[in-house]
């Protein structure tokens, strides 16, 4: 029997969908969902620490999301224009794969003039070929170090929110504080600008190494206080490196699943991330995912005798039920959108039936949803 793309559906009210993280990254709320019983209980997401123990291990993706929205203008007419960084193509001649949007005005030849907000041209780029409706290859024409190059994109990018978050993109100010529970929590933060917020709270406090064009937003719940009571506790943290490409959000436009094709997002699993899993694996141990994106990688990297293997390259895996999973034996996720290859995996990992059944639960406590919405443990 196939698996069809319409058992993942539900009704997900919009103002579910978190506008705002919590105030502290570890004090969102978090569902425990027990597969063995169909438990179901509702916490804060620092209590997540009462459910491990000593050589218990986590594993964390490690990437670090970039600033790869930059807004410019087409040469000659000025027309603005959105440039979405996808991924470097070749360091030496600046080729990256970028979406661009309107993307009818954008032909091969245009050059695309990036400015500071005193309207200096920073940085210029020329259209060298089509790639999708929306997809095009740019050359950035830049002639300093690969270092100041990418100090100019940092300056000029804003953080890949993605497009649901709808608010204000300038000040924190006067913006009215909604209760705690409601999805457009907005912490009292005092005065500060929109685009320095969303740059650290869109950022795990462990990324390392930049290369993704979204968070991986299990992660965005843990503080460095609570990864340090971690460490008191004896709890091992596994770091893997999956950048996370747009492809991961992308719609499912087909009814049967093994129809779908994922698109391929580069991954690393060092020696010491797969010695720290496997030693976990041999006592016993709880080895928990942090975030689809975590899982993706460990499932792409099983050696031959169902242990982690350190590896590198690109993955396309697309886990749906039913799958076996080789590595984790509990998971952490966020609340995800209907219908996506994100709840999909969540309900391959967790039971479909008692995954469907926590989201119904969800949705009527008024969880919040999506990148900066709540978190889900499955034990």
């Amino acid at each position: 029997m196939r698996t069809k793309l319409s058992h993942f559906n539900f009704d997900l009210p919009k103002e579910l969908i978190a506008q705002y993280p919590a105030e502290n990254r570890d004090e969102s709320r978090l569902m425990v969902v027990h597969r063995d019983t169909g438990k179901i209980e509702h916490k804060i997401f620092k209590d997540v620490i009462e459910y491990f123990d000593e050589e218990d291990t986590f594993i964390f993706n490690n990437t670090k999301v970039f600033p790869a929205r930059l807004y410019g203008k087409k040469e000659k007419t000025g027309a603005n224009i959105e440039v979405f960084l996808l991924r470097e193509l070749k360091k030496e001649t600046r080729l990256w794969d970028v979406l661009v949007d309107p993307a009818r005005k954008i032909r091969v030849g245009n050059k695309l003039y990036f400015s500071d907000e005193d309207g200096n041209d920073l940085l210029i780029a020329e259209v060298v070929d089509n790639t999708t409706s929306r997809g095009r290859t740019i050359r950035f024409l830049y002639d300093g170090t690969d270092e100041e190059f990418h100090q100019e994109l940092a300056k000029l990018g804003n953080t890949p929110l993605p497009k649901y978050i709808e608010r204000p993109k300038k000040s924190l100010v006067g913006i009215p504080v909604p209760k705690a529970n409601d999805s457009k929590f907005q912490p009292p933060y005092s005065e500060m600008d929109l685009a320095e917020f969303d740059r650290e709270r869109y950022q795990t406090v462990y990324a390392k190494n930049p290369g993704a064009v979204a968070a991986p937003t299990a992660g965005l719940h843990f503080s460095r206080e609570l990864l340090k009571r971690f460490e008191l506790k004896g709890i091992n943290q596994a770091e893997v490196t999956l950048h996370v490409g747009l492809g991961t959000f992308r719609g499912i436009e087909v009814e049967d699943l093994s129809k779908h094709k994922m698109d391929a997002e580069y991954y690393n699993i060092d020696e010491n991330a797969a010695a720290m899993v496997n030693n976990a694996l041999t006592n016993k141990k709880r080895v928990c995912g942090v975030g689809t994106t975590s899982m993706r990688t460990i499932e792409s990297a099983v050696s031959a005798n169902t242990t982690l293997k350190s590896s590198e390259g690109w993955t396309n895996l697309f886990i749906y039920p039913p799958y076996e999973f080789q590595i984790a034996n509990c998971m952490i996720t966020n609340f995800h959108l209907p219908k996506s290859s994100l709840i999909i995996m969540t309900a391959a990992f967790g039971g479909t039936e008692l995954i469907m059944e926590a989201y119904q639960q969800a949705v009527k406590e008024k969880y919040r949803f999506y990148s900066y919405g709540d978190a889900m443990l499955i034990l």
